[in-house]
């Protein structure tokens, strides 16, 4: 039986394979809503999940950012895809992130 998280991250997967052929801005563009939607949903939740959530995406981004620059095998663990890619990429190109979502939300409602 698949599980709730589960099926959340079907989604993602399905956005973000390495084999779509898409342009970063464009898959970035198409998950903006689902991942801005989920902060909706959870933003109650507690803060690390949105830390966790925003990596994996990243390392979804990364993997297909390798793949469309034909590089060799998967993710290197010793830090060359972060190196290559860091997360300010991402936030440069726009992606939504959960954990400064949540940050402002926090900030905002402590008034």
């Amino acid at each position: 039986m698949v599980g709730d998280r589960e099926l959340r991250r079907q989604g993602i997967r399905a956005k973000t394979k390495r084999t779509t052929g898409c342009s970063l801005i464009v898959v970035i563009d198409d998950l903006n809503p689902t991942l801005r939607g989920w902060f909706g949903y959870f933003q109650h939740s507690r803060e690390r999940t949105f830390g966790t959530l925003d990596g994996w995406v990243r390392r979804r981004l990364r993997s297909l950012l390798r793949k469309q620059q034909k590089l060799k095998g998967i993710a290197d663990t010793r830090g060359a895809d972060q190196t290559r890619w860091p997360n300010r990429f991402f936030a440069d190109h726009g992606l939504f992130s959960l954990r400064m979502a949540y940050e402002t939300a926090r900030q905002s409602s402590c008034r």
